[in-house]
């Protein structure tokens, strides 16, 4: 597995979105811990999570305590796997989603992350999105303390724009590892979120960076270059669409969700996938 860097830490180049497995739809458990065992096996070293990836209000954590319980029954070395995990946002139990951008809860959280996962210090704890109801400077300040009082290793930010990347990246004195936007072929409003991080020198990890690709050759003319180049390399359209984002900049770490086995095994295959100044350009022109 080729590696990209994270605040100087050398991850994948492809991560494991944990999403997909403690949500709506999600599969059993047994499933999901495969699906996180194929991910270490193929050479995966970062998987994205958070404290509000569960459906009923009284599992908070689901997702957290499922891929700590992965970590610890997979048969391999897991010293060198980074853990990212977010606070910030909840989901009470009917269906939605709502804030807390406050520093207590945000402190709060965070312990009580550590404890899911089964570690004295997160490795990258992410502020999941930001709450108009706390300024922006409020929230970004507990992530500061957490990182200075060392329970996190790296502070991110989610869901951000331009303005609140600088003011993470001086608020926390140049120590902002990462930034997660949604980022796909068919949502592209983060480039300029993207180009930042690239300037920067902070990763940029994509959620949802398959939206729009499930099935390509469904999609019309829009898409049509992606099968194209997939069918010229003999690979799947979601392979492609990696790949791509890849090539946008050395910092795009993408994280793709995955609830079966197969699908993170042919995500991870994208970090081998060379694709020509042509084919990016060409695939540049179809999303523009």
């Amino acid at each position: 597995m080729k590696t990209r860097n994270l605040a100087g830490v050398p991850v994948s180049a492809v991560g494991l979105g944990g999403m997909p497995m403690s949500i709506e739809g999600r599969p059993d458990r047994e499933r999901s811990v495969a699906t996180i065992h194929a991910a270490l096996d193929a050479g995966v070293t970062l998987i994205d999570t958070a404290d509000a990836y569960h459906l009923h209000a009284d599992e908070v954590g689901h997702n957290e305590e499922l891929i700590a319980q992965a970590l610890r029954s997979w048969g391999g070395d897991t010293s060198g796997v980074v853990v990212a995990t977010k606070g910030g946002h909840l989901r009470p139990g009917d269906g939605s989603w709502t804030l807390d951008g406050s520093p207590e809860h945000l402190r709060a959280a965070a312990q009580a992350s550590a404890r899911r996962l089964g570690v004295e210090q997160i490795g990258l704890y992410q502020f999941h999105r930001p709450d108009p109801q706390v300024p922006y400077a409020e929230s970004l300040g507990a992530i500061v303390e957490l990182l200075d009082s060392g329970l996190i290793r790296m502070a991110g930010i989610s869901n951000a724009d331009p303005d609140q990347i600088r003011l993470a990246q001086e608020l926390l004195g140049g120590r902002l590892a990462s930034v997660q936007n949604q980022y796909s072929p068919s949502f592209r409003s983060s480039q300029p979120e993207l180009e930042l991080c690239a300037e920067l020198g902070v990763a940029f990890l994509p959620w949802s960076p398959l939206g729009g690709i499930r099935s390509a050759r469904d999609l019309g003319t829009r898409y049509a270059a992606f099968q194209e180049v997939a069918d010229a390399h003999g690979v799947s359209p979601q392979q492609v669409t990696l790949a791509w984002e890849l090539a946008q900049a050395d910092v795009v770490i993408p994280i793709p969700g995955a609830s079966r086995p197969a699908s993170i095994q042919d995500s991870v295959r994208a970090a081998d996938l060379e694709l020509t100044a042509d084919e990016v350009a060409a695939l540049d022109a179809a999303v523009a």
